[in-house]
């Protein structure tokens, strides 16, 4: 199946099903948080996925047949995302793009695996989700956290060599996780930090804890959490005269970082894959993208990428048969927009790795 990519213009009414004959539809899902603190990324990966099937559909849909796709919001919560996978089970879904939050994306996954139907997710990057995964059919578009932490942990060692270190982590398995892991790191490297401390997502006022680094005289502080509070908390370091460097992993990556730090972010330094906006073949999508006024960033297009891998294995297993679809995801590698994905024993991909980024003048740009 070729696949014409990034028919900007060609959103209607019919978004997400194009007709093509009387032929059945074959549905799809995104799946993520599409309301509240994280919607921005929920909403990445929704207008991927929508652009994705606007373009399958052009180009013939799969195996003859129109894609539909089929939205829910997981509110990155753990009981939210059971419902709505096993919503999307009646639904009869053969592949959900999502979910986002690794809170999400577990549970949901062993309903999946379960039930029969592919998950894809493009921006859960914990271990454990495709470490300890249930069953066939669960994959990522996203890099693991391991990797990432391994990144950090030797640039902070590294650029950053006798100055003090202080870790910051806002309790979630995510941020968390990767403050741990970046802690091990830096440990093996003879560094011991300064300050190791945990806070609470979705607060005002990080004033107590900024006060925290000042006294403990911090050069340097690491964040693993997500970009609504790294950047209320560099805010709140420069409103207090902390001048340490903030450094933080790839949810530091989305411009609602700069829109809440504004000029306080500048210097920021964050770990990211390679940005997919830097593939020519991703070129057209994102123009397509842009002229519908969405954020081409880059889960939206991992979201393009999971369908376009998902589309092309169904037309080599020559059905949406689960085992049939499986087998062909796991031998073989497919052209998409980030080039030729491949997934291994595992279910994690072929794409790249974490570099370093750092926010300048309101945009990042990679060192």
């Amino acid at each position: 199946m070729k696949i014409i990519r990034g028919l900007a213009g060609m959103m209607a009414a019919t978004l997400f099903s194009w007709p093509l004959s009387a032929a059945a539809e074959i549905h799809i899902a995104v799946a993520g948080p599409m309301k509240g603190q994280f919607e921005d990324l929920g909403q990445q990966i929704r207008a991927g996925a929508e652009q994705a099937v606007v373009d399958i559909n052009m180009a013939g849909g799969v195996l003859g047949e129109p894609l539909v796709l089929d939205i829910v919001d997981d509110g990155c919560d753990e009981t939210q995302a059971k419902a709505v996978a096993n919503q999307l089970i009646g639904r009869e879904v053969s592949m959900v793009v999502g979910h986002v939050c690794f809170s999400a994306s577990i549970p949901a996954s062993e309903i999946y695996s379960e039930a029969g139907i592919v998950q894809i997710s493009p921006a859960t990057t914990l271990p454990k989700y495709t470490d300890e995964r249930p069953g066939p059919g669960i994959y990522r578009l996203a890099p693991r956290d391991d990797e990432q932490a391994r990144v950090l942990g030797q640039y902070l060692a590294d650029a950053f060599a006798g100055q003090d270190i202080a870790l910051l982590h806002d309790k979630t398995a995510y941020g968390k996780g990767l403050t741990d892991a970046v802690r091990v790191v830096l440990n093996q490297n003879g560094v011991t930090e300064t300050l190791y401390e945990g806070f609470d997502a979705g607060l005002n006022d990080y004033r107590i804890l900024v006060s925290r680094l000042a006294l403990e005289g911090a050069d340097v502080v690491f964040i693993g959490g997500y970009h609504p509070e790294a950047g209320l908390i560099k805010l709140e370091m420069q409103r207090l005269g902390v001048e340490a460097v903030l450094v933080g992993g790839d949810t530091l990556m989305p411009q609602s970082f700069w829109d809440v730090a504004g000029e306080a972010g500048e210097g920021t330094t964050f770990t990211y894959p390679l940005d997919p906006r830097s593939f020519e073949s991703a070129s057209t999508v994102i123009e397509a993208l842009e002229s519908r006024e969405e954020i081409a960033e880059r889960y939206a297009l991992a979201a393009y990428a999971a369908v376009e891998a998902w589309a092309e294995a169904v037309e080599a297993a020559g059905a949406p048969d689960f085992a049939a679809l499986t087998k062909v995801m796991d031998e073989q590698a497919f052209p998409t927009i980030l080039g030729d994905i491949s997934f291994d024993d595992k279910g994690d991909s072929s794409v790249a790795q974490f570099v370093i980024y750092e926010w300048k003048s309101g945009k990042p740009i990679q060192r």
